[in-house]
């Protein structure tokens, strides 16, 4: 109904540059990252050999040979593991692990243009600042880049800030939300609110085990995409395998509400259909309007 605001300077932040950047995260993603333009953001995947989900992601480009890769904070470790591993060798690439150098300011909710709007000279229209893109733009006395995404499923900018200058713009940002309200937000808020929006995290929803097209994320892939110059995207012949076979869902990632207020979930309940263990719950969480369990 208002503004929030999320401190999630604990993303993973990975910096991938190089004449063959490019060219690598068209190897490792399934989206296009070659036709990117610079300052648009993605939501993509890396995938295994079965068609299973090995990373989470989005990736912003920030120049031609440039890109940013925000992942979970607990799999930075696994996610530049897995693309150091997938470099060829001859590649003219780096991948770099920058997480301490920003802080991460996540302004959330119905009333964030507003907020920001009053904080910053920049547009932060839908004209001027279309969602998945980001822009280097001024708050109070500093240059942060605002990123138009979210995991909340509200409107909203994620704020980038070099990790000298975070501690003023959460004060400019706090002090110009008093008066309209804004809330500061936790992790538990951010994880209903995503659960409520059906949005995946991995780790929890979806892991290595989960096939793509199971998990609902079929529409993030790039089947027709140009192929790398490194070759076919990592997963992809097992994704076409399962098209072509026609057999595009063996199982399928789905979201409930409990009608009855009073049961408690917690993790790992099974679920039955006709007297018959189908599945599991593989979270919960309590809908903040109607106070309702969530799995």
């Amino acid at each position: 109904e208002n503004v929030g605001m999320f401190d999630m300077t604990s993303f993973g932040k990975i910096r991938v540059d190089g004449n063959d950047s490019a060219e690598l995260l068209q190897l490792l993603c399934g989206t296009d990252i070659v036709n990117m333009a610079i300052g648009s953001i993605k939501y993509t995947h890396f995938l295994n050999s079965r068609g299973g989900i090995e990373a989470d992601l989005t990736v912003t480009r920030l120049q031609k040979c440039s890109f940013l890769l925000i992942t979970p904070a607990d799999t930075i470790r696994r996610n530049l593991a897995w693309i150091q591993t997938h470099t060829p060798h001859h590649a003219h690439v780096t991948a770099i692990d920058v997480t301490s150098s920003e802080a991460v300011l996540c302004v959330m909710g119905p009333n964030s243009r507003e907020l920001l709007q009053s904080v910053s000279n920049a547009d932060f229209s839908n004209e001027a600042f279309p969602f998945g893109t980001a822009q280097q733009i001024e708050i109070g006395m500093a240059l942060v880049r605002a990123h138009r995404v979210t995991y909340v499923g509200e409107l909203g900018w994620e704020i980038y800030v070099s990790t000298d200058m975070a501690a003023y713009v959460f004060e400019v940002l706090h002090s110009a939300g008093t008066d309209s309200g804004m809330r500061l937000c936790g992790m538990h808020a951010l994880d209903t609110l995503r659960l409520e929006k059906a949005y995946r995290h991995f780790g929890h929803d979806i892991t290595d085990e989960d096939h793509i097209l199971d998990a609902g994320l079929g529409f993030t892939l790039k089947l027709g995409k140009k192929p790398s110059r490194f070759g076919e995207t990592l997963g992809f012949h097992a994704v076409k395998q399962r098209k072509t076979a026609n057999n595009q869902v063996e199982k399928r990632l789905l979201q409930f509400k409990l009608q009855d207020p009073n049961p408690q979930l917690y993790h790992n309940e099974p679920i039955l259909r006709d007297g018959e263990i189908v599945g599991h719950l593989a979270l919960e969480a309590t809908d903040i309007i109607s106070e309702l369990q969530l799995g």
